[in-house]
């Protein structure tokens, strides 16, 4: 079913609009498409679809295999799977001796590109403003133009984009749906003491390729966070600041309060907390426990790549080969606590760390400080007060991804579930496996069976070997031998 323009038929009520454009919601998009009772739109403010894309570096690769695309795990004849993708752009038998699970981020950008510009229910360049609740269970959607969040300058447009839709005739428009999946996504975490410093000498990793020459070009760079993005970003800048093997002169220094700068756990075993089972029994946990078990499962989610680690030593070791060491100083338990401009003639900010295993603190100058120091949930256009929140101000998310918001019983009700769903903002409430690639689509058909009001996707019971919880023990408990 082809939607109608924004403002065509504004009496008409969705199934669905979807909130946002990340890998998540497109991922609904395409499990949707073909499902014809279902009316559906998905908007973003951003005039294009673009994944991370200051995070684009050369040689790249995506942590998880090609399977966990938009559909695959859902239904792998979905006509918008990765391997039809290679197929429509003639690149299937150029993968097939490619030989390799971890696909280049660039395609998988490229793969989400091509998706986002076949789905007719994906509208680019509409901002969902608001949303708020009806008297009848439905909900209005307030849209007006998109514009970008960032404040900085967008790279060149590329010339497979989707053009902005028709937002130059449209101010203000809105939507009614019975339903509404929040796909927002992300926003980048900042700490506190340098977040009304921020600019172009100081920035957080999602816009390292917008400034990357700024960084190349300071005689002294500082990171900041020890996870994936960190990681990345080094290494580049090490192989610009080793220029043919050897110490360019310019200094480096990388930082984090973490306990080290660890690899991420990748074992197969491990990789098995990234399922529905895993999913289904931590969500039924106590939210203490939960919280509990989250603190300690970190590098299940962060911490390097073996590749970025093995690339930053080895980059290390062969500049030393009958050479001095070069002027790159990176330390583990060292927390950020100021940041000032620079005494120092040359140098643009002074940073105070505490290592937080001896409690003392030590000064360090730099030019240009790059924040690797994650992301956090943004916040969802809805009425203050209407979410059921924790304590932490957490939304009280359900087993099937709805938002539990407040009933008729004032402050402190269970309140009830809502036909508000959304995407990778849970994983207090679902697990570590909430951003992971290779669980949107198990996600999506949870959502997409929801809205349609029956089972459109099967969703599997038994999906890996480990068991999870005492039910599933039991369950699985060997027969009592015969008597002799």
């Amino acid at each position: 079913m082809t939607p109608p323009r924004l403002t065509d038929d504004p009496g008409r009520t969705l199934d669905v609009v979807g909130v946002g454009l990340g890998p998540f919601n497109l991922g609904l998009a395409a499990l949707l498409d073909p499902v014809p009772d279902v009316d559906a739109v998905f908007l973003e403010a951003a005039p294009s679809f673009a994944w991370h894309p200051g995070l684009m570096l050369p040689g790249t690769t995506l942590q998880v295999p090609f399977m966990a695309d938009l559909v695959t795990l859902a239904d792998p004849t979905n006509r918008y799977s990765f391997l039809n993708y290679l197929h429509e752009h003639n690149r299937l038998y150029r993968f097939y001796f490619y030989e390799r699970f971890h696909i280049p981020r660039r395609e998988y950008d490229a793969y989400a590109r091509w998706v986002a510009q076949s789905l007719p229910s994906c509208r680019f360049g509409h901002r969902v403003d608001s949303v708020e609740p009806n008297d009848d269970g439905t909900w209005t959607v307030r849209v007006v133009p998109g514009r970008s969040g960032s404040g900085r300058p967008a790279g060149p447009r590329d010339e497979g984009d989707i053009p902005v839709s028709d937002c130059a005739s449209e101010s203000i428009t809105t939507l009614r749906a019975r339903s509404v999946v929040f796909g927002v996504g992300s926003r980048p975490r900042v700490p506190a003491v340098v977040r009304d410093l921020l600019g172009d000498d100081i920035f957080h990793t999602s816009e390292y390729l917008t400034l990357r020459d700024k960084a190349i070009d300071a005689d002294v760079v500082t990171v900041v966070g020890s996870g994936q993005s960190a990681g990345e970003v080094v290494a580049d800048l090490l192989e610009a600041r080793l220029a043919n093997g050897h110490a360019t002169g310019k200094a480096l220094d990388w930082f984090t309060r973490g306990p080290g700068f660890l690899p991420m756990e990748y074992s197969k075993l491990g990789l098995e907390h990234f399922t529905p089972e895993y999913t289904a029994y931590f969500r039924n946990l106590p939210e203490p426990t939960r919280d509990r078990i989250r603190a300690g499962q970190d590098l299940l989610y962060k911490g390097l790549s073996a590749e970025t680690s093995e690339r930053i030593y080895d980059l290390l070791y062969e500049a030393t080969v009958d050479a001095a060491d070069p002027p790159v100083t990176y330390a583990a338990r060292c927390e950020l606590t100021a940041l000032e401009p620079s005494p120092v003639p040359g140098r643009r900010w002074r940073l105070t760390w505490r290592h937080g295993d001896e409690d003392r603190t030590f000064t360090r100058d730099t030019d240009v400080v790059i924040l690797g120091t994650g992301y956090e949930p943004a916040p969802l256009p809805v009425p203050p007060g209407l979410l059921v929140s924790d304590e932490r101000g957490r939304p009280d998310v359900t087993g099937d991804y709805r938002l539990r918001i407040a009933d008729d019983g004032g402050p402190g009700t269970a309140g009830r579930a809502s036909s508000l769903f959304v995407q990778n903002a849970e994983m207090h409430t679902h697990g570590v496996g909430t951003p992971d690639l290779g669980l949107g689509a198990y996600r999506s058909s949870v959502i997409a069976n929801a809205i349609a009001g029956r089972e459109v996707y099967p969703i599997r019971d038994r999906t890996v070997f480990q068991r999870f919880g005492t039910a599933a023990l039991a369950a699985d408990a060997p027969a009592p031998l015969s008597s002799r």
